[in-house]
C-alpha cells in the first residue's frame, strides 16, 4: 500500500482520520494550513489555501490515495456578500483543481468527504440512500453536490477512482457546530424545550466515520461509489440530549414542550427552519456500505459518548 495524502488534517474529522491511519500503520502525509500546525507532525506539509491556483505538486509526490476532508464548512454568521460564490471557490473549484493535479501525479484513488445535505434536509418515512435524486438546500450542500459531479466527470475522463462519503452530523469530543452547542448547553444546565421530541435522526460517531473513510480508501469495491455514513442506531433529539447528559455527568434539563407549540412560536419569529432542523426526521440508510464493503459501525452511540466525560475539564 502506497502513501496517503490527507487534507484538512487539523479539522475535527481530519484529526480523527489521521489517528486512524497512523494506528493502522498506513503512511500518511497530513496537510495543514500553517507552519505552526505542521511543526510537530512528522511528514506534514503546508498548503495554505484550497483555491483554483493552489500548487499541490510537492504534496502529491509519491501519493497513491488522496483523502479530501478540507472544505469551507458551515459558517453560522457568514459575512460573505455572496456565500455561494465563496463555497464554490473552495469546495468546488479548489477540490477539482486538487483532483486534476492528483491525476497528473499518478494518484489512483480520491476519497471525498461530502455531506448528507446533498440528499436534502429531512426524510419523511424513508431514509436517504446514495441512489436518491439529490436535493441540496443551501450554499454549502450545493457546493458539495457540484464538487461530487465534477469529481465523477474527472473519474470518467481519466480513470481516477473516486469514492464519495456523505455523513450526517458527526459527534465526538470537541465536535464543532450544533453538537458542540448541545453539549455546552447541557453542561451549563440550560433548560431546553426538547423533552417531548419523538423524531428519528441518524448521527455518526467520529470513530465510525473515520473507520468508513479508511476502509473506502483501500477497499477494491469502493471505487467510484457513493456511500452514506451513519451509526447503526437512530435516535430522537430527546434521547440524544439524555445520552449527552449521562456522558458528561450533568443530566439534561428538558421541558416537554409539544413540537407543534414550538413550531407555531418559531413560525411567528420567522425561525420555523430551526425547529424543523432540531425536531424533524433525518435518517440515513448505510446498507450499501454493509453490502459492498462488509462495513459495520465499530462503536455504538453510548460507547462513543463516553469520550465526552472528560471534555472541557
Amino acid at each position: 500500500m502506497g502513501s496517503f495524502l490527507l487534507t484538512g488534517a487539523s479539522g475535527f474529522i481530519g484529526q480523527g482520520v489521521f489517528q486512524q491511519l497512523i494506528g493502522c500503520g498506513i503512511p500518511v502525509r497530513p496537510v495543514y494550513r500553517s507552519a505552526a500546525q505542521a511543526a510537530c507532525v512528522v511528514g506534514a506539509v503546508v498548503v495554505s489555501n484550497l483555491e483554483a491556483d493552489t500548487d499541490w505538486t510537492a504534496a502529491l509526490q509519491g501519493v497513491d490515495v488522496v483523502i479530501h476532508a478540507a472544505a469551507r464548512a458551515h459558517i453560522m454568521r457568514d459575512e460573505a456578500l455572496d456565500p455561494l460564490t465563496e463555497y464554490r471557490r473552495v469546495n468546488v473549484v479548489g477540490t477539482l483543481n486538487l483532483a486534476r493535479q492528483a491525476v497528473a501525479a499518478g494518484v489512483k484513488r480520491f476519497v471525498f468527504v461530502s455531506s448528507v445535505g446533498v440528499n436534502g434536509v429531512a426524510t419523511y418515512g424513508k431514509p436517504f440512500t446514495s441512489d436518491d435524486v439529490p436535493s441540496p438546500a443551501g450554499p454549502y450542500a450545493l457546493s458539495k453536490w457540484e464538487a461530487e459531479q465534477g469529481l465523477c466527470s474527472i473519474a470518467a475522463q481519466t480513470g481516477l477512482e473516486v469514492v464519495i462519503i456523505r455523513p450526517p452530523l458527526v459527534y465526538g469530543p470537541q465536535a464543532p457546530g450544533n453538537f458542540g452547542r448541545l453539549v455546552s448547553a447541557v453542561r451549563r444546565g440550560t433548560w431546553l424545550p426538547l423533552g417531548a421530541v419523538h423524531n428519528r435522526r441518524t448521527l455518526v460517531a467520529l470513530e465510525n466515520l473515520v473507520d468508513l473513510i479508511a476502509l473506502c480508501a483501500k477497499h477494491p469495491s469502493a471505487a467510484n461509489q457513493v456511500f452514506m455514513a451513519g451509526d447503526a442506531e437512530d435516535v430522537s433529539t430527546t434521547l440524544l440530549l439524555q445520552r449527552i447528559g449521562q456522558a458528561v455527568g450533568y443530566p439534561a434539563r428538558l421541558l416537554p414542550v409539544p413540537v407543534s407549540l414550538m413550531r407555531a412560536g418559531a413560525l411567528l419569529l420567522g425561525k420555523a427552519q430551526v425547529v424543523d432542523k432540531v425536531c424533524g426526521d433525518l435518517q440515513v440508510d448505510i446498507g450499501k456500505a454493509r453490502a459492498l464493503l462488509g462495513w459495520m459501525p465499530p462503536v455504538d452511540m453510548q460507547t462513543a459518548m463516553r469520550s465526552l466525560s472528560g471534555e472541557g475539564l
